[in-house]
């Protein structure tokens, strides 16, 4: 899939998956270390958020957003994944103060992979939002064509409180 970064044109792996398919199983690494596959987290349904990397603004800010946002939606995980490692994650989270967002590590593209997410040439994720229901069906995406836009926050926070 084509997107653009600052402007210039670059591919991700695949085609990511579309609004009514199934999430592909993944695996990535959260803070302590531990591996962690997507049917862990779907005890309830769960809003995935792609960011490309944690240390820049838009990044931050997407973060920081939705993480003001899960204390008011206990009916669905809130996780954000980057390619950023888990102490890169860590610090990010204690420098901004970010406490109820998961955040989970997807240092070697298992996840960029499997999602035709990652963009290969830069070693980042495409940025994207992503609600997926306790069966793996996805229910919302939003994958942005320029990498340094922000997501539309209230259609996904839409879609969240209609599921209630």
């Amino acid at each position: 899939m084509d997107v653009t970064f600052k402007g210039e044109a670059v591919s991700t792996v695949g085609q990511p998956p579309l609004v009514g398919d199934v999430f592909p199983d993944f695996t990535v690494t959260d803070k302590d270390g531990n591996k962690v596959e997507l049917s862990s987290l779907l005890d309830k349904p769960v809003l995935i958020s792609v960011v490309p990397d944690i240390n820049t603004s838009v990044c931050s800010l997407q973060t920081k957003k939705f993480n003001s946002e899960v204390d008011g939606h206990t009916e669905i995980n809130f996780v954000t994944i980057s390619k950023n490692t888990v102490e890169e994650q860590s610090h990010w989270c204690a420098a901004e103060g970010v406490k109820n967002m998961k955040m989970l590590s997807d240092a070697d593209h298992d996840f960029g992979n499997k999602t035709g997410l990652l963009i290969d040439s830069l070693g980042i994720l495409a940025r994207s939002v992503w609600v997926v229901d306790k069966n793996k069906q996805i229910l919302y995406s939003e994958i942005l064509k320029e990498e340094t836009n922000e997501p539309s926050y209230d259609k996904v926070l839409d879609q969240i409180n209609e599921m209630n």
